[in-house]
C-alpha cells in the first residue's frame, strides 16, 4: 500500500495541527484519526519522534502539564508553517486522496471477510439445529406449552445479554477513541447477516 504521508508531509500537517493551540501526542494521534474517518491512526513510534525533531529544529516547545507533555508551535514554527501553506493545501488533497484509497480498501476487506462470515454463520446455524435435534428438543409444536415458553424465555435472555454486552464493549472503547465508521459498518453488516441468519432459522421452525 502506498505510503498515507509523503517525505516531510506529516511533520508539516502536525504543524498545523498545533496551530490551534498546544497539544499532547495522544490528542494529535486523535485528531490525526479522526481526520481519516478511522480509517488510519499513527503509531506513537510515528508521532513522537517526528515532534522530537520538530522541536530540535525550535518549530515547536514542550511545555508540561501535570504528568502530561504538551506541544506548542513556536513563532519560527508558525513562520514555517506561512510559508509553506500552498504545501499544506496539497498534503490535505493527499489526505482526502488517502481516505478514499484506505476506505475502498476496508470495504473490499469487509465484502472479503463478510462471505467467509455468512458461509460461518450458515454453518454455525444448521450445526445448532443438528445438535439440538441430536439432543432430542423437538423443532415444531412447541407454541403455547410450557416448554415453548421456556424457550422462547431463553432465546430472549440470550438477546438481551447479547446486547448488553456489547454496549459496554462500545462504550468502553468509545471512551478511548471515537468509533470509526468502518466499525460501524462492520457491526451493522455483521448484525444484518446475524439477523438473516437467525429469521432463516426461524422461518424453518415454522414450516
Amino acid at each position: 500500500m502506498p505510503p498515507v504521508f509523503a517525505h516531510g508531509a506529516l511533520r508539516l500537517y502536525l504543524l498545523s495541527l498545533l496551530e490551534s493551540g498546544p497539544k499532547h501526542g495522544y490528542e494529535l494521534i486523535k485528531a490525526l484519526s479522526e481526520r481519516f474517518g478511522g480509517t488510519y491512526s499513527p503509531s506513537a513510534g510515528t508521532i513522537y519522534p517526528r515532534l522530537g525533531k520538530l522541536e530540535e529544529e525550535g518549530l515547536v516547545a514542550t511545555e508540561t502539564q501535570g504528568r502530561r507533555t504538551n506541544y506548542r508551535i513556536t513563532p519560527a514554527g508558525l513562520v514555517e508553517l506561512n510559508r509553506r501553506r500552498d504545501e499544506l493545501a496539497g498534503v490535505e488533497n493527499d489526505i482526502s486522496a488517502s481516505v478514499r484509497r484506505l476506505a475502498d480498501n476496508l470495504r473490499e476487506d469487509i465484502r472479503v471477510n463478510m462471505r467467509g462470515l455468512r458461509a460461518d454463520l450458515a454453518a454455525t446455524a444448521e450445526a445448532a439445529r443438528a445438535s439440538a435435534r441430536s439432543a432430542g428438543f423437538p423443532e415444531r409444536g412447541m407454541r403455547h406449552t410450557p416448554e415453548g415458553d421456556r424457550t422462547l424465555k431463553e432465546a430472549e435472555m440470550l438477546v438481551q445479554a447479547f446486547r448488553d454486552d456489547l454496549r459496554v464493549e462500545l462504550r468502553l472503547r468509545a471512551s478511548a477513541a471515537p468509533i470509526s465508521g468502518v466499525t460501524l459498518e462492520t457491526i451493522r453488516t455483521v448484525l444484518d447477516q446475524a439477523r438473516i441468519s437467525i429469521r432463516n432459522s426461524l422461518n424453518a421452525d415454522g414450516h
